[in-house]
């Protein structure tokens, strides 16, 4: 996290937290999201938002298909080169998968890798029936053993993660799993660090883009389902102090990933000032919880901020190509702290030629509401924001809702605050 002087940053915090109290009752809330941050050696709570509330894990599950794997590894029942038969039941899931064939085998290291980084269904069922003779019988399993883990409101009814309205959890419980994983088998931990292997030739590369754009975040896994939103579960390293941190419910990877590091950045600071006694530290510098505009249908969603995003391919994670357009920059970049001192520092300007599109419609009603929405939420760092909805020129009618007449600097700054909140949002040019 960059350096502010003691001073600075209790303010800087200080006006963090009136802003929150200010803006929390105008946004509406994600229903699906959650959060939790732990500082590992103490087990104190960083910060937490709906971490009791029940969630869809998605591919976390994987995390405890893995436990379970780690722990036959340990009491000799299995061994990392020993090969397990592939099902025609594990053949048939689908995406993110690796595609093996019934009656083919693959290796527990294997398995491993490809549960990881390929986040693979089929993979998933090939070690539950391994290990529990059906996937059924191994999703008991795994319940038993979560609760005696101390996850006491999660229940898996698969290995994988895909959608089961009875698979449940929390988000605390989701970071006792993730913490007890890299305690009870630190000599496997190294494998949630891995981000690409090589099976049959074919490369397979991990949808964990935090292992490479945070620095010191060492593990674990995301996940996706569309009941679920987007996922994940991360350790971080920094002062050899760790944290775990896990957000549930996130509207896209990219917003996600801004968000979790944007906690992992406060939750290591507050750890700072909780080890140095300062006063400052008992104020909750997370904020309460992460404010998220509600997905609009999608019968009527054309374009969330770029074309790319109206699509919804299968697999554990979409990739939009919006992240690289806007240039994302992970952790306190997108502080509002960071914005609320610039602001001050620098005189407002307007009258510019750019914008911030924040989504398209069919329905012009809904494309005002989304843009007054942003507004809103900017509230506070910028004023007089104008809201625009065009008409799109073509065939079909489409409504883009935008807030103009911006320098371009302001943009950015504007979008990366929406950005910051859960709001996908991408920065044009507007005459």
């Amino acid at each position: 996290m960059r350096s502010y002087n003691r001073h600075s940053f209790g303010v800087a915090v200080f006006l963090l937290f009136c802003i929150q109290l200010l803006t929390i009752s105008s946004a509406q809330a994600n229903p699906r999201y959650a959060a939790i941050v732990i500082d590992v050696e103490s087990g104190d709570v960083l910060h937490s938002a709906n971490a009791d509330a029940t969630r869809y894990p998605a591919s976390l599950t994987k995390v405890m298909t893995l436990y379970m794997l780690f722990e036959a590894l340990e009491n000799g029942s299995m061994h990392l080169s020993q090969p397990m038969t592939v099902s025609s039941h594990a053949a048939s899931m689908p995406a993110s998968k690796l595609w093996l064939t019934a009656g083919s085998t693959i290796s527990v290291e294997d398995a491993i890798k490809a549960l990881v980084v390929r986040s693979a269904n089929d993979v998933a069922v090939v070690v539950a029936e391994a290990l529990g003779g059906s996937e059924s019988g191994f999703a008991r399993m795994m319940t038993q053993r979560a609760h005696e883990l101390g996850m006491p409101d999660t229940v898996f009814r698969n290995a994988s993660g895909l959608p089961d309205n009875g698979q449940i959890t929390t988000a605390r419980d989701m970071a006792t799993l993730s913490i007890r994983v890299m305690q009870d088998f630190p000599q496997y931990y190294h494998y949630f660090s891995t981000q690409s292997f090589t099976y049959r030739g074919t490369t397979h590369t991990s949808h964990n883009r935090l292992l490479r754009n945070y620095a010191g975040a060492d593990g674990l896994k995301t996940g996706f389902i569309r009941a679920s939103g987007f996922n994940v579960a991360t350790s971080a390293m920094r002062n050899d102090r760790r944290i775990v941190s896990v957000v549930m419910g996130g509207f896209t990877a990219a917003s996600r990933d801004t968000h979790m590091a944007d906690l992992l950045d406060r939750g290591f600071a507050r750890l700072s000032m909780l080890q140095r006694g300062d006063w400052i530290a008992q104020a909750d510098v997370l904020g309460d919880s992460m404010e998220l505009p509600e997905s609009p249908p999608a019968s009527d969603l054309q374009l969330a901020a770029a074309p790319e995003a109206a699509g919804q391919p299968v697999g554990d994670e979409r990739r939009l190509s919006f992240q690289s357009e806007m240039g994302v920059e992970m952790g306190s970049a997108d502080d509002p702290i960071r914005a609320l001192i610039a602001q001050a520092e620098t005189p407002q300007s307007s009258g510019g030629n750019w914008a911030v599109q924040v989504g398209a419609f069919n329905d012009p009603d809904q494309a005002r509401h989304l843009a007054t929405r942003a507004a809103d939420q900017l509230a506070n760092l910028m004023r007089d924001l104008r809201v625009s909805v065009a008409e799109s020129e073509g065939e079909r009618r489409v409504f883009r809702a935008r807030l103009i007449d911006l320098q371009e600097n302001d943009a950015h700054s504007a979008c990366n605050s929406l950005r910051a909140q859960g709001m996908d949002c991408m920065v044009v040019a507007h005459y």
